[in-house]
């Protein structure tokens, strides 16, 4: 399952090496942690989180298959912040 949704997700992206996947087991199921590049979260996420929706139904129908729950939260790593010009302006 793990590699299914790291080929979705490297096929949807830019930067495909920059694509992370944890899963991490909880009772009742497993959740797989996706991290991508920061100008990609969009992306993955799609126009009203549809592809991310879509990306969850698949999960959740394989998941039907193999009486095991899984599902996906998107990490969002905020870029670096730029550093910002601190010059002050004079008013004349």
């Amino acid at each position: 399952m793990r590699t299914l949704v790291s080929q979705i997700a490297k096929a949807l992206v830019d930067a495909s090496d920059q694509v992370f996947i944890d899963a991490v087991e909880k009772e009742g199921g497993t959740v797989f942690r996706l991290r991508v590049a920061p100008e990609d979260v969009g992306k993955v996420i799609g126009k009203l989180g549809r592809t991310a929706r879509s990306i969850r139904t698949i999960l959740a129908a394989v998941g039907m298959k193999y009486r095991h729950r899984f599902s996906l939260e998107i990490i969002e790593e905020h870029a670096q912040p730029r550093a910002q010009s601190t010059e002050l302006t004079e008013a004349a």
